[in-house]
């Protein structure tokens, strides 16, 4: 297969290239670094980045900025954050994606543990992960020429500990091979509609 890698460097990036690289040709995309740079908070971009690559097997999202912060220090702003990076980013690559990724192909963007276990400072990042929980649910039945769609929802991974670690007492870390694998069951197998849990 021929799949888009949106975020390949990031650490769960890696992983997923890890995994699928084994047995499919990548398209590494990212912000400042890739085959094809793309800001998926740009709808323009991301059209341009389609128009480049063309025709594709699957899409990898693992992209999407968040505030973190307490929460009587949010504002529309700070929400809008992850609304409109990590949020509408992923979904702009959906909508914008049908008529690029082949029939049967697949989308499967990246959410993330805190809307299902929270932590201090957390609140922005887990609204929008649930937010893509939703809205991967309601989009499985409507996804045009038999595409499917999965959003993975990975824990911290053992590789993010000595950066984000402290922001997570008590989480068990998920090593990237599982996080990696779960990306393939969404790509490789046949499931639809699924919030794809690592824990």
């Amino acid at each position: 297969m021929k799949i888009i890698v949106v975020g390949a460097a990031g650490d769960i990036g890696k992983a997923v290239c890890e995994e699928l690289g084994r047995r499919h040709d990548l398209v590494r995309v990212g912000r400042s670094c890739g085959d094809i740079r793309v800001d998926i908070s740009d709808r323009a971009s991301i059209d341009e980045m389609y128009a480049l690559v063309g025709p594709v097997d699957a899409v990898v999202s693992t992209a999407g900025d968040v505030h973190f912060g307490p929460l009587e220090d949010h504002t529309d702003e700070t929400f809008m954050l992850g609304l409109g990076q990590k949020v509408m980013g992923q979904i702009n690559l959906v909508l914008a994606g049908f008529n690029s990724v082949g029939p049967g192909g697949s989308f499967t963007l990246t959410s993330g543990v805190l809307d299902r276990d929270p932590i201090r400072m957390g609140a922005g990042a887990a609204t929008a992960n649930g937010a893509l929980g939703g809205f991967v649910v309601g989009a499985a039945i409507e996804m045009p020429r038999q595409q499917r769609i999965n959003v993975v929802s990975p824990g911290l991974l053992e590789v993010s500990v000595p950066r984000y670690g402290k922001w997570f007492p008590g989480h068990d870390p998920v090593s990237s091979e599982r996080v990696g694998r779960a990306y393939a069951k969404s790509v490789e197998g046949a499931i639809t509609g699924q919030v794809i849990i690592v824990e």
